[in-house]
């Protein structure tokens, strides 16, 4: 799989301040990516390096495997990293209009992407009418006109209401079927949860986790149990070799395994030290409880 993007012990300083410290990712063609990470984690330095807008202090980055230099490769690349900003009393198509005389894209483009956005209705509407959410739309089409093979995208839902998040989201998806590759930074679980299907977490400028949103939390379940005798069940699960952590939650008691272990085979080895279980489920942590514990406990 081709790779559009690759990061390598990227540092960036702000004086006193290690912004991004040893990040590395990389990306490849048509998955979504998301940067995810509470305000001041460093996903928005991270962007702006790649994208030539903030000088890194050290490490390196390639586009498209290194076969161009950086200001060509951009020319592939489709980003929002601000807030849209077009003339408020020109209309939607108008604004359109004047991207492709900057990019050199046809005007025969803008149709397209306004109907991939859902304002294809309103391209005869002034910006200064349009809502957040509306703008955040007219900013994706913007930045689709020039067919990028990847689109980077900043806090896309940053101030829009239910509404308008769902609205971004699904638009997200759609280009995302299309082929196109996505970069997404944000500090919203569920809009990664959503629309991802890869997660580098970041905090204070390090890598927490970098993986598939999947796998973030398939590694680590753990099981609830119950029996008549608490105090027996507790002892018995100590003299497990996979178990490693045994708390007692609301009268029933959660165990954590260190290694992978089945339901079945729990049961089984309880049940050869005399322990009848009345209840036995093996759960996952969701990405919230995953990405708290990882941003808590470092």
């Amino acid at each position: 799989m081709e790779t559009i993007l690759k990061i390598e012990s990227l540092y960036k300083n702000f004086g006193l301040v290690k912004a991004v410290k040893n990040v590395s990712l990389e990306i490849k063609k048509g998955n979504v990516y998301g940067i995810l990470g509470p305000n001041g984690s460093g996903k928005s330095t991270t962007l702006g390096i790649v994208l030539n807008v903030v000088n890194k202090t050290s490490g390196s980055y390639s586009w498209f495997g290194g076969q161009m230099e950086t200001h060509e490769a951009l020319k592939k690349v489709g980003a929002i990293i601000e807030r849209p900003n077009f003339y408020p009393y020109m209309t939607a198509e108008q604004n359109l209009q004047l991207v492709c005389k900057i990019k050199g894209t046809d005007y025969s483009k803008i149709t397209e992407k306004l109907e991939i956005v859902g304002l294809l209705d309103r391209k005869d509407s002034k910006f200064r009418t349009f809502s957040l959410g509306m703008k955040q739309r007219l900013a994706i089409a913007s930045a689709l006109l020039n067919d990028p093979e990847i689109l980077i995208l900043d806090e896309p839902t940053n101030g829009l209401d239910p509404q308008g998040i769902r609205q971004i989201r699904d638009i997200i998806k759609v280009i995302a079927a299309q082929g196109t590759t996505i970069l997404l930074a944000s500090h919203l679980l569920d809009e990664v949860e959503k629309v991802c299907s890869h997660v580098l977490v970041l905090r204070k400028g390090e890598i927490l986790y970098s993986g598939t949103v999947d796998g973030m939390n398939s590694h680590d379940g753990f099981f609830e149990l119950l029996a008549d005798n608490l105090q027996e069940l507790k002892s018995a699960l100590a003299q497990h070799p996979s178990i490693e952590k045994i708390e007692e939650e609301e009268g029933r008691i959660i165990a954590y395994p260190k290694t992978q272990l089945n339901a079945s085979e729990l049961n089984k080895f309880l049940f050869e030290r005399n322990i009848t279980l009345s209840h036995l489920v093996k759960r996952k942590h969701s990405l919230e409880e995953q990405f708290l514990e990882l941003t808590n406990n470092k």
